[in-house]
């Protein structure tokens, strides 16, 4: 196996086991509440809290991936995973879950390891498909949330936590002697990186979205297991299992949206991801019996599956010399979208004796962010079409119908020696030679109007006072009623041809 297949078997395989130790105490609450007595407001607090340290350490690990290389991440992390995993076996009381279940947050953690390190072996191409890849690694949750039960069923739960011990020894040591030990590190200060992105809009917009998407996938991986219990009456193992089936989808569909967006427009992915998250929220939310529930909830899966490997295709597009500190934000944000909702649901059960402001919330907050796709969608189509127009060889003028300059580019200031804020608001009068009489511009905008364009030679004058040959074409852009708003004439000097 090359080094880039290698890295990402491994580093894929790590983030299972991270993920398999931070959702233990969501997946055995069950069997913890026998033992340890745990209001519901407590038992939710319990659930949500691996997810504070989980998602603010990302931040960190991101940025120190970039800066020390995965593998020295992994093994230490996985070392002190040790600590809270043991500490959670001994517990007997709500404060020892808290402080067990804060340092639990390290498995979570580790997600920004691989997103910031997998990139750099493979070309950007291929970025949205590889983080989809690694994104696999999520599945971690289901396998506990699947497997710790049937273990706690047959043994204890707290035997069913001591199984992680040996898994994260087994990994900390393969970590350690398989890990490259030449990845390419960034020596940018963390201050140096937060100052380049902190102003940029963008990266708050993909905050939101993940907010939403890799938010509900935690949310809903962690309340499932207790909500189908307490309000549909199901067994553990059977609410662990459709978790566990919820979490799978989630996890199997995250590569597929990577895939999409390698291969087509990100944007017009997430437009349908936010559509179907908004609906399934409004489902949801009418509180319905367990078949439309599990509707709702499998509708959440695809759509937020898909959307997370879409957007992780975005953060290193727009940000591949900070990909560190904005992995490490990103993700972060989708780690604390996943600490809210629990507590949310919880206290609005409390309250109004069911959920549905809560999962309406959900809806809302998707229908924002579909609204925000909408708007960088254009604003990149707006981008792109700059970048053309600036870029291009020839000199390019957009005047008003009626006549008076709005826009010049680079090539226009090249050729004639005049700015845009020199050029703008005049008429193209400014350019004249003096070398055509009124009948030939009455001919040429008679041409315009007439067939839709005029090309031909024309005799201007630089700033300078030089006059020189063009050939010059000129169209009129119409809205869509077919009125004239613009006319755009394009350039070439020709005078040395």
């Amino acid at each position: 196996m090359n080094k880039a297949g290698m890295q990402l078997t491994l580093q894929t395989s790590s983030l299972v086991i991270g993920f398999m130790v931070w959702v233990l105490i969501s997946s055995l609450m069950t069997y913890i509440q026998q033992d340890i007595s745990l209001t519901t407001g407590q038992a939710s607090i319990v659930t949500a809290i691996p997810v504070i340290l989980g998602s603010l350490l990302r931040i960190p690990i991101g940025f120190y991936t970039d800066q020390l290389g995965a593998r020295w991440i992994f093994f230490i992390s996985f070392i002190i995973l040790l600590f809270p995993v043991f500490y959670i076996s001994i517990a007997d009381s709500f404060a020892d879950l808290v402080i067990g279940g804060l340092l639990l947050g390290i498995g979570g953690a580790v997600f920004s390891v691989g997103v910031t390190s997998l990139p750099k072996y493979y070309p950007k191409e291929k970025h949205g498909f590889i983080n989809g890849v690694y994104g696999v690694g999520n599945i971690g949750t289901a396998i506990t949330t699947f497997g710790a039960p049937i273990i706690a069923e047959a043994t204890s739960w707290q035997t069913a936590v001591r199984v992680f011990l040996i898994l994260l020894l087994l990994f900390a040591a393969l970590v350690f002697i398989f890990g490259d030990r030449k990845e390419k590190r960034s020596k940018k200060s963390l201050i140096e990186q937060v100052k380049g992105v902190y102003k940029n809009p963008t990266l708050w917009f993909l905050s939101l979205f993940y907010f939403i998407t890799f938010g509900s996938f935690v949310a809903f991986t962690m309340f499932l297991p207790s909500f189908l219990v307490d309000n549909f009456g199901l067994e553990p193992v059977d609410a662990g299992i459709r978790t566990a089936i919820f979490i799978a989808i989630t996890t199997l569909l995250r590569p597929i949206g990577g895939l999409l967006a390698d291969k087509y427009n990100a944007f017009v992915i997430l437009l349908f991801v936010f559509l179907g998250v908004s609906f399934s929220g409004v489902l949801l939310s009418f509180s319905p019996g367990i078949k439309w529930y599990t509707v709702g909830s499998l509708c959440v899966a695809i759509t937020v599956g898909i959307g997370n490997g879409t957007i992780f295709k975005l953060v290193p597009l727009y940000f591949s010399q900070q990909a560190g500190i904005v992995n490490g934000i990103v993700s972060a944000m989708g780690g604390l979208g996943g600490f809210f909702p629990p507590l949310l649901l919880t206290a609005v059960s409390n309250i109004t004796g069911h959920h549905a402001i809560a999962f309406m919330l959900l809806s809302e907050f998707a229908l924002v962010s579909f609204v925000i796709v909408i708007f960088m969608y254009y604003r990149d189509r707006m981008n792109v079409e700059r970048n053309i127009i600036e870029g291009t060889a020839e000199g390019i003028m957009v005047t008003n119908k009626s006549g008076i300059i709005q826009n010049v580019n680079p090539a226009f200031t090249r050729i004639t020696g005049y700015s845009l804020e020199e050029a703008k608001g005049n008429t193209p009068r400014l350019l004249q030679s003096g070398k055509h009489g009124k009948e030939f511009y009455d001919e040429l905008w008679k041409s315009v109007k007439e067939n839709g364009y005029w090309e031909g030679k024309i005799w201007n004058k630089r700033k300078n006072g030089e006059l020189y040959q063009e050939l010059l074409s000129i169209s009129p852009i119409k809205n869509n009623v077919g009125d004239t708003v613009y006319y755009v004439g394009i350039f070439n000097d020709i005078s040395d041809s």
